[in-house]
């Protein structure tokens, strides 16, 4: 009965070693394929990440290019001001100048508007010309 038993062991031993063999051999392939995707992903990393700088550097050159244009506008929307404030200034005087000449009937009055005008013309291209 004894050597029943121990064949047993035995035989149940051989049993778990083979197993354990069928088991290392799978390990020994999931560990070598995860080293392998392993490889693959450092190295799509590195690609990854040369692109990033380039890409990068090209978006500060033109970051840099966009600065300077809108640098170079910048006194053009000044001077559009400029003279949007000055036709502000011209419409207001058209219609005081309209309403002065409605209000007086005589072409005496009319004149002496139109001579205001003048007046406020030559006015600004004298501080166009000082600016």
């Amino acid at each position: 009965m004894v050597e029943l038993a121990f064949t047993l062991v035995g035989l149940a031993l051989v049993v778990l070693i083979i197993f354990l063999i069928f088991l290392v051999r799978k390990i020994t392939t999931v560990v070598g394929e995860t080293e392998q995707t392993i490889k693959v992903l450092t190295s799509d990393v590195n690609v990854t990440l040369h692109q990033t700088n380039d890409l990068l550097a090209k978006v500060n050159v033109l970051t840099d290019d966009i600065n300077g244009k809108v640098a170079t506008l910048d006194p053009l929307f000044v001077a559009v001001a400029d003279l949007s404030e000055s036709v502000s200034d011209l419409n207001a005087s058209a219609r005081d100048l309209t309403a002065r000449a409605s209000s007086a009937g005589s072409s005496a009055k009319a004149s002496f508007a139109l001579g205001m005008l003048g007046r406020f013309m030559n006015r600004n291209k004298k501080n166009k010309e000082k600016a």
